[in-house]
Parts: C-alpha cells; sequence; structure tokens
C-alpha cells in the first residue's frame, strides 16, 4: 500500500547517521555529538517557576485557544515593538504556534495544494520546503551561496521560469544550516520582488538572538509594507532553552494569520495554557538569561573554530546562530557529506549532520550543533586530528 504524501518526501539521511551513533553508543563508545540543534542547557529559572506557579492552578488546565491566550498575543506584539519597533495587532497579526516547525507546515497546508509552486533555499532547514511537499505544491530550489546578488538573480529567473508562477517564498535568516546572515536591505528587495510579482514571503527567524560579535538580525517586517506580504515566525526554542516546551509565534500579514488560524482550529487547541503563560514570562522577564545563552554558544563557537582551525580543516566563524556550517576539508570532498559524516562517527567518534541532508548544494559541507562544552569541544578536536593524522594530512 502506498501513502502518496509519505512517497514524496525523501529517505531521512540523518537517521542514517543517527543510527550508526546508537550502535556505537550500544558498544560502549563515547560520541561526541554535534548532529541535532538541541539546547544542552536547562530552562531559566523565574521561567520555570511562572510554569509549575501556572500549573497549581485549578483554572489552567482546560483546553486552550488554538491562536493563544490574549495575554500572550499582547505580550508577542510588545515584543516586536520593543525589539524591531514594529507595530503589531494582537488579535489580527499574530498567533501562538506549537513551535515553528508545526506553525510552518500547518501555513503550508492551510495555503499550498496539488499545482502551487514554492520557492525555497538550498541548502535549507527540511521543515521549509518538505511542509510544503507534504501539502501537496511543488518545489523550485533557489541555490544559496555567500554572493546575495546571485540569490537575487536565480531567485528572478526562477519566478520568470515557473509556471503557473511561484504562490510563495521562503526565507530563513540568520539561516539554519548554513548561519548565513543578511542585512535589512536584503529583505528590502525580497519585499519590493514579492509585491512586484505577487508572492507571499515565509521569514524563519528562530536564531534572532543567538548572534556574535556585534551583529543584529533584522525582521522582515522591519521594511516597510512587508505585512503586505510577508509573515514572520519566532521560536522562544533557542533564546530561551526552551526546545521541548514547543512554543513560538507567527507575525505579520493578516490574511496569512487567518488562514493559519482556521486551520489550526479544526487541529488543535493550541500550546497548554501554563506554558503559554511562562512564554510571558519569558518574553516580558530580564533578558539577561538571552545574553547568557548567547554568550555560552559563543564561546562554543570560538572554541570550535579555532580548534578545527589549529588542525588545518578552515571554517569560518559564524556571525549567528547555534551552528558552524563547515566545508567538508579537499581531501575528504570525494566522499560526499554522508560517506564523510559516517568516517568522523566511526573513526574521530565525532557526530555531525551531512550537508546533504539539508539539500543537494549542501553536499560538499557538514553542520556542527554547537551543543556540546567547551572540554567535549576539544575532545572531539583531539579525536579528528587523530583521523586527520591516520590519512596523512597531518604529519609530526
Amino acid at each position: 500500500m502506498e501513502f502518496p504524501r509519505i512517497s514524496r518526501l525523501p529517505p531521512y539521511v540523518f537517521n542514517i547517521v543517527g543510527e550508526l551513533k546508537q550502535q556505537a553508543r550500544a558498544r560502549g563508545e563515547d560520541i561526541i555529538d554535534f548532529g541535532m540543534g538541541n539546547p544542552d542547557q536547562p530552562t531559566p529559572k523565574h521561567i520555570v517557576d511562572k510554569l509549575t506557579e501556572t500549573v497549581q492552578r485549578d483554572d489552567t488546565h482546560r483546553y486552550s485557544q488554538s491562536k493563544g491566550i490574549p495575554r500572550l498575543r499582547r505580550a508577542i506584539a510588545r515584543w516586536y515593538k520593543n525589539r524591531f519597533d514594529v507595530d503589531l495587532d494582537p488579535e489580527k497579526e499574530a498567533i501562538v504556534t506549537i513551535g515553528s516547525k508545526e506553525g510552518l507546515a500547518h501555513l503550508a497546508l492551510a495555503t499550498m495544494g496539488p499545482g502551487d509552486a514554492v520557492l525555497v533555499p538550498n541548502p535549507s532547514y527540511p521543515i521549509h520546503p518538505y511542509g510544503f511537499v507534504i501539502a501537496g505544491a511543488d518545489i523550485r530550489h533557489i541555490p544559496l551561496g555567500e554572493d546575495t546578488d546571485a540569490f537575487f538573480t536565480e531567485l528572478e529567473k526562477a519566478i520568470l521560469d515557473s509556471w503557473p508562477r511561484p504562490k510563495m517564498l521562503v526565507l530563513n535568516f540568520p539561516g539554519n544550516p548554513t548561519s548565513q546572515c543578511v542585512e535589512l536591505d536584503f529583505f528590502e528587495k525580497v519585499i519590493a520582488i514579492a509585491r512586484e510579482h505577487k508572492i507571499w514571503v515565509v521569514q524563519d527567524i528562530a536564531y534572532a538572538d543567538i548572534v556574535f560579535d556585534g551583529y543584529k538580525a533584522p525582521s522582515i517586517l522591519q521594511v516597510p509594507g512587508a505585512k503586505e506580504v510577508a509573515v514572520e515566525f519566532f521560536s522562544l526554542s533557542k533564546s530561551y532553552n526552551m526546545p521541548g516546551w514547543r512554543v513560538g509565534f507567527c507575525c505579520g500579514n493578516a490574511e496569512l494569520i487567518a488562514a493559519l488560524a482556521r486551520i489550526k482550529s479544526y487541529l488543535d487547541y493550541g500550546t497548554f495554557t501554563p506554558i503559554q503563560v511562562a512564554a510571558i514570562a519569558a518574553l516580558e522577564g530580564d533578558q539577561g538569561c538571552v545574553d547568557e545563552i548567547r554568550a555560552m554558544y559563543q564561546s562554543r563557537r570560538d572554541v570550535l573554530c579555532r580548534g578545527l582551525d589549529s588542525i588545518g580543516w578552515d571554517v569560518t566563524p559564524p556571525k549567528a546562530t547555534m551552528f558552524v556550517w563547515a566545508k567538508i576539508p579537499e581531501h575528504y570532498r570525494h566522499l560526499g557529506s554522508l560517506e564523510f559524516s559516517k568516517k568522523l562517527l566511526l573513526e574521530a567518534k565525532v557526530a555531525v549532520s551531512p550537508g546533504l541532508g539539508f539539500g543537494h548544494y549542501g553536499d560538499e559541507y557538514v553542520r556542527f550543533a554547537l551543543i556540546e562544552n567547551e572540554h567535549r569541544t576539544r575532545q572531539a578536536i583531539r579525536g579528528i586530528k587523530a583521523m586527520f593524522r591516520k590519512d596523512g594530512l597531518i604529519l609530526d
């Protein structure tokens, strides 16, 4: 028996490395795991305290609202005003999601169907293209490299060469997996193109707070007229160490927000109310915890990048995100990212994500997630160095 939606999805290559990792651990091997972008630190205490306080109340255990409690939507609007000087109507231009991944997938189901085309950068985080594939839409991949002028050339070409014309463009800056960053003028060009060609824009700003070296991530909603065509997703997972809590939000164009709200009203009753109340505490409380989380990732980034550079693996330290997007050393590049990831796991005892899992144009890269502490990271560098030495790349 064949299931049409499932049959459109490619094999999940991360599972291959994941199974090898489990087998190695079953053998008693210590695997240093940079694979999944899953924050390893606890949620800040004041957020947990608000959850535990709220969960004790008798009135917080009933069904919630699928679009989020009003108090949280107002907090989201204030967060955008304080952070980006963007005005939002919390009733019509903001909706709470069960993490941004759920929101993206349900927005795709609400707005797209067979015969519709979506423009997605390649490489990209899997939900960005495949949420729309599950909805039945067709994907037009736009190669994404360091040259943003080339990206816009490919974007315009894809719009003009596609029929029917694409309905939506999905973006993610700062980006996962590439950690690529843009300035506000990039979004200004995107909005101009989208308005000209009547294309919706979905931007994922999950890593807005995980920024380094003075970089500040802009919001696409800062662009005048952006709310005519665009929405933006944010998740509390990374900024506040809340990945398992599954809470995020989508803001911007009222028509897209209404479409997402309508489909969610059929599918869920929203995030558990105490979690939403705790999310208010996160957004409105002391942001010193965000600064601490940011500093932690910067320290881990520096140890990893300097360590890799010291053994001859040249990498560019990212300006944002909790990832390092590392081009495979030339000696191993012929293996491709999946086989190289297997080799790192088996010989260096280091797990990474193969770039192929993020799209064809990622196959010369692997992604390190900064989820191991500095001590473990230095241990990983020693393991990779030993593999390089065995393969003749390092001569002592």
